[in-house]
């Protein structure tokens, strides 16, 4: 597995992060939101950099003009409710990709001891796909490798972007066990040292899901 940390080099990712993290802003949710989106944005770009592009011909009012654009067809997942503001980021800038969806969840206790649960997928068709799991925060990497065993009840993806906000050092060493060949790229704007008892990222930023729809019972 290839994996790409944007937080690595200065750019205007670290602000939105910055915000993310900051306890100070994050009681204003439409800005928690609006900074998963953002970043999604920029990541999205640096993904499609990857992609298999063709020139087209484009006809303007006042001639044709040759433009290379991208061929691979793309279908961006997510796991609910956390990633959804991540996600639309995402499909703002492939206006043409397909949607996925998966429920899962994780029983709280401690991080040697997470039982996920899956309950619901709704998906186009995969096989040949360029796909794109979105999910903010990759923690243990349990809920994020079970997603993706369940999303290929609907096919095989040709390629596999795995898009993270912030990622712990334990969650990327699992996923480089359950993807040890280069045909598959973990995307990360920041990478955390470690997990806590109860599997959260440190220093991470708390509950995504909270801190963008608010606390659930």
């Amino acid at each position: 597995m290839k994996i790409v940390d944007l937080g690595a080099s200065s750019s205007v990712i670290n602000c939105f992060m910055a915000q993310l993290r900051d306890v100070n802003t994050q009681t204003n949710r439409t800005l928690f939101r609006g900074n998963l989106r953002r970043i999604a944005h920029a990541m999205a770009y640096e993904v499609s950099r990857m992609l298999d592009y063709s020139v087209k011909n484009i006809q303007t009012p006042l001639a044709v003009k040759e433009v290379p654009t991208y061929d691979d067809r793309i279908v961006v997942g997510t796991v609910l409710r956390a990633g959804l503001a991540f996600h639309e980021g995402f499909l703002d800038v492939f206006d043409g990709a397909d949607a996925a969806f998966l429920s899962a969840y994780r029983e709280e206790g401690k991080a040697d001891d997470i039982k996920i649960h899956i309950e619901y997928i709704a998906a186009p068709h995969l096989d040949g796909s360029t796909f794109l799991l979105v999910d903010p925060m990759l923690a243990t990497g349990g809920s994020l490798e079970l997603a993706y065993q369940a999303f290929l009840s609907k096919g095989k993806p040709a390629k596999l972007h795995i898009c993270c906000v912030i990622a712990s050092r334990q969650g990327i060493e699992r996923l480089q066990h359950a993807f040890p060949g280069d045909d598959v790229t973990l995307w990360v704007a920041a990478i955390d040292p470690q997990l806590n008892d109860r599997a959260y990222i440190v220093p991470g930023l708390g509950d995504a899901g909270d801190l963008s729809f608010g606390e659930k019972q």
